[in-house]
């Protein structure tokens, strides 16, 4: 199995509140019940304010690196991918649990 996470960090000046933001929100927040390769999805703003943290956060697992490739691939996450472009920046760690 592995664990995929991402980590995003709204760019300067952009604000959680923003229709885009909110939008893009709702586009991950449906994943889990779209790509039937997701076996766990969670998704959800950062409650921390540390200047290192970042704003929002996926954690999910597939069952290999095939599953998580068709997932990577899936037209419902390449939508919200090119909404996140716009306003964020992202970093992954995906690892085999």
């Amino acid at each position: 199995m592995i664990r995929h996470i991402v980590l995003f960090k709204l760019n300067e000046g952009v604000r959680r509140d923003e229709a885009r933001v909110v939008q893009g929100v709702a586009a991950f927040e449906e994943l889990g019940d779209i790509v039937p390769e997701l076996l766990s999805w969670e998704c959800a703003w950062n409650i921390s304010d540390r200047p290192i943290a970042h704003d929002y956060a996926i954690c999910s697992s597939v069952a290999d690196q095939d599953a998580l490739q068709r997932y990577l691939d899936h037209p419902a996450h390449q939508a919200g991918v090119t909404q996140w472009r716009e306003f964020a920046t992202w970093v992954i760690a995906d690892y085999e649990i």
